[in-house]
């Protein structure tokens, strides 16, 4: 019999992880209730070497238009179809601060007149 011989599995760098946010482009439901094609955030639930799952909180479909009923989308980790999601800073609404900012000053005025 021959003598084989065994070596170490090759280190996987594996571009996903799981709960990764990533974007994916495929058919899915606007906040309208519009079917529309684009990119949509989901996060990536299992990594595979050939294959990346990656749920989402909206409806998706397949392309012959088929509803995916667990929200859940496979695509091969080197597609086109996938990327990671784009970080995004979310700024204060200036409305919501004007009103604090009124309510502190009238309280410093208060504390003023109650101290005098």
């Amino acid at each position: 019999m021959a003598e084989l011989r065994f070596t170490t599995a090759p280190d996987r760098e594996d571009v996903y992880k799981v709960g990764d946010r990533v974007e994916v482009y495929c058919d899915h439901e606007d906040p309208k209730g519009n079917r529309v094609r684009g990119w949509l955030e989901g996060v990536v639930v299992q990594v595979d070497p050939k294959i990346v799952a990656v749920q989402f909180a909206e409806p998706v479909y397949l392309t012959d238009g088929w509803m995916v009923p667990d929200h859940v989308l496979w695509c091969p980790p080197n597609s086109q179809q996938i990327r990671m999601a784009r970080k995004r800073t979310r700024s204060k609404p200036r409305a919501a601060a004007a009103p604090r900012a009124k309510a502190k000053a009238k309280t410093k005025t208060k504390a003023k007149a109650k101290s005098k």
